[in-house]
């Protein structure tokens, strides 16, 4: 199964999805900052990372570009926001997410969301 990095500045929404995920199977990790990602991702395998837009500190379009111009390999975003809009989704496509959830969001549509990208190839 994959292994999914939830970056959220939310510890309880970071608590109930790795939970949700790692009794799904999948390998749940989270930071509640966009600080030390690529640092989390040098020491850890990586294949999804479920992104928060708003955060103190790195933002998640400042994380997404770091992500961009990382080195190794590099894991599909989804991204995760109580702020969406057009610009925001778009920016974020730009920056390469692969899907875009709006709080709250239904939680098998999520799901769902992360075995579709987690099929589609590098």
């Amino acid at each position: 199964m994959e292994s999914i990095l939830i970056v959220d500045d939310d510890v309880n929404l970071c608590n109930f999805l790795s939970d949700e995920l790692n009794a799904l199977g999948y390998k749940a990790s989270y930071l509640t900052d966009g600080e030390n990602v690529t640092e989390f991702l040098e020491n850890n395998q990586t294949d999804i990372i479920l992104l928060d837009l708003n955060m103190p500190g790195k933002n998640g379009f400042q994380v997404q570009q770091e992500i961009r111009n990382y080195p190794g390999s590099k894991p599909k975003i989804i991204i995760l926001t109580a702020h969406s809009d057009v610009k925001s989704a778009l920016e974020s496509a730009r920056l390469g997410a692969s899907d875009f959830f709006s709080k709250p969001y239904d939680l098998s549509d999520l799901l769902s969301s992360i075995k579709k990208v987690a099929q589609k190839e590098n």
